[in-house]
């Protein structure tokens, strides 16, 4: 028994997954390094609640609410609230008010509780309200482009947009793939050289800080609850323009 994860990539260029989960019995989980933020709404004994989750730099613990159930909406790196600056979430997270089943508030105006099928359309309706925003040279160097700015520029750009520097990005993607093909039974050997690890040492120390698991662990699903959904695609980034 303990956390129970359904995970889907989305067709919204806005929306890196979306996911569902059930706590059963678990009293905490081992959080996963993140390099996104995201809406959470989940209700438990009849109440709802929802937040907004930043982007976190390293694993750690987390408490869980055990018997609920729970949405998440991950959005994809380089978009942000217009109400919150991502560098004010990071490592952190708002817990919003005035929840219900049907509704919760935020950047001001009254929002539909999604469901796991209609998370596109309820961030579609923030893009088109100005809610949620994204700085396009951050999406371009993301999707490989070379944009004609200095380093200094493209750095400032990625840490405003995402609270993390281009190099964090890259690392936090490459170990979440590493651990997802860790657990979907692949060698050690295999994704150090696929993912570009120096050696299996190198890998060890990423998925210590950014997972808080053995690579043995993993694959032997030990350790307790861990908060890693089951879709990642790691990108190689370009780290100068």
């Amino acid at each position: 028994m303990g956390l129970t994860f359904e995970t889907r990539l989305s067709d919204s260029p806005w929306i890196a997954s979306v996911w569902t989960c059930r706590s059963e019995q678990v009293a905490e989980m081992t959080s996963v390094a993140t390099e996104t933020w995201g809406l959470v709404f989940w209700e438990q004994d009849g109440t709802a609640h929802a937040t907004v989750t930043g982007p976190e730099r390293r694993s750690g613990t987390a408490p869980v609410p055990e018997d609920a159930s729970f949405v998440g909406i991950q959005f994809a790196v380089g978009t942000s609230l217009r109400a919150v600056a991502t560098p004010a979430l990071v490592d952190s997270g708002i817990l919003l008010p005035g929840v219900t089943r049907r509704a919760f508030w935020l950047d001001g105006r009254r929002w539909e509780t999604p469901h796991p099928d209609d998370a596109e359309a309820l961030v579609a309706r923030m893009v088109r309200r100005g809610a949620v925003v994204r700085d396009p040279v951050v999406t371009d160097v993301l999707r490989g482009a070379r944009p004609a700015y200095s380093d200094r520029t493209l750095e400032r750009r990625f840490r405003a947009a995402t609270g993390l520097s281009r190099g964090a990005v890259r690392q936090i993607e490459r170990v979440r793939a590493a651990a997802q093909r860790l657990i979907a039974g692949e060698g050690v050997d295999d994704v150090v050289a696929e993912l570009g690890y120096y050696d299996q040492p190198h890998l060890a120390r990423a998925l210590r800080r950014y997972v808080g698991r053995t690579a043995l662990e993993l694959r032997d699903g030990v350790g307790g609850a861990l908060a890693l959904d089951p879709e990642h695609v790691w990108r190689e980034l370009p780290l100068s323009a």
